[in-house]
């Protein structure tokens, strides 16, 4: 199997890291790796053998995390890693490479690669090894408010990246520019989101203002003064919107929340309402719901 470009595996360090033992060097390009929960993980490990040796003289080779009466434990039969782990090597005894898939956050784990030798418990391990680190979420987006005017986007990994991490931002799935960070203004119903350069499939959850809510009335035939409607406000927004209802040129919020009951209605209730839908990104109205009634009954109905 050879490793896969489109494994959603961010390469934090790009370090040599050698250890040599008796002739034996291994060398780990990579040696701190962190993955998105679900993705698939490539971990390498070079090796430089001494003058002589020959692939008839490997008894085997493999990768670990754990040791057993002080022995390592072949990941290939670690019931944890079972069907998830393969093992793959560029030339016999100069590089081999892992590879795990659906990694899960138990998988978090220091991984070393180890030589034996035919030569009675003769072994070499390159140590200290890889470590893994895999998280539940991969890119996001945090928003600061500079101003009234202005809103700072702000790409942020829940990996420690490299300051050699480098990001695209995108609006409306369009690239437009490159960044860690994207100054766009208040109030904008745009949808923006960022990704890794030199990983693909590594991209944010998109972030955008509200929409223009909707409204409902609950029930919505008319009804006897002295019965409850429930109002029910919605607006598609990321991160997801609070709400806030008023009732027409009153400035002081009527109720909080996506739902707003009146209960034991009276003529005194009758107006014009709208609810207000607010997120990070900025505010969005609903238009007026009518709601009016008689001594008798009252009824709702959206203005003309």
């Amino acid at each position: 199997m050879s490793p896969s470009a489109g494994g959603l595996v961010v390469f934090l360090l790009s370090v040599q890291v050698i250890q040599s033992q008796d002739g034996w060097r291994f060398n780990y390009p990579q040696t701190d790796v962190c993955a998105e929960k679900g993705s698939e993980v490539f971990i390498i490990c070079d090796i430089t053998h001494p003058p002589g040796i020959r692939p008839s003289d490997i008894k085997d080779r493999f990768w670990f995390t754990k040791e057993k009466d002080g022995e390592p434990v072949d990941l290939r039969t670690d019931s944890e890693y079972s069907a998830r782990v393969e093992y793959g090597y560029y030339s016999y005894i100069k590089s081999g490479y892992l590879t795990i898939t659906d990694v899960r956050e138990s998988d978090s784990a220091e991984y070393k690669f180890t030589i034996r030798t035919n030569q009675p418990g003769e072994k070499y391990t390159g140590s200290p090894g890889v470590t893994l680190s895999v998280t539940d979420s991969g890119l996001q987006v945090q928003v600061r408010r500079l101003n009234s005017t202005w809103l700072e986007l702000t790409c942020h990994s829940s990996c420690v990246l490299s300051d050699r991490a480098e990001y695209e931002w995108s609006k409306n799935e369009e690239i437009i520019k490159t960044g860690s960070s994207l100054r766009v203004s208040s109030g904008s119903t745009d949808r923006y989101s960022c990704y890794l350069i030199g990983s693909p499939g590594q991209r944010s959850p998109v972030v955008y203002g509200p929409q223009r809510p909707s409204v409902s009335a609950s029930p919505s035939a008319e009804m006897l003064e002295g019965d409850s409607v429930t109002l029910t406000c919605s607006a598609d927004a990321n991160p997801a919107a609070n709400y806030t209802w008023y009732k027409e040129h009153e400035d002081s919020p009527r109720a909080s929340g996506q739902i707003f009951t009146i209960t034991d209605f009276t003529a005194e209730h009758s107006g014009n309402y709208y609810c207000e839908a607010q997120n990070e990104m900025g505010r969005s109205n609903s238009t007026l719901l009518l709601i009016t009634s008689s001594a008798h009954q009252r009824s709702l109905a959206t203005p003309a």
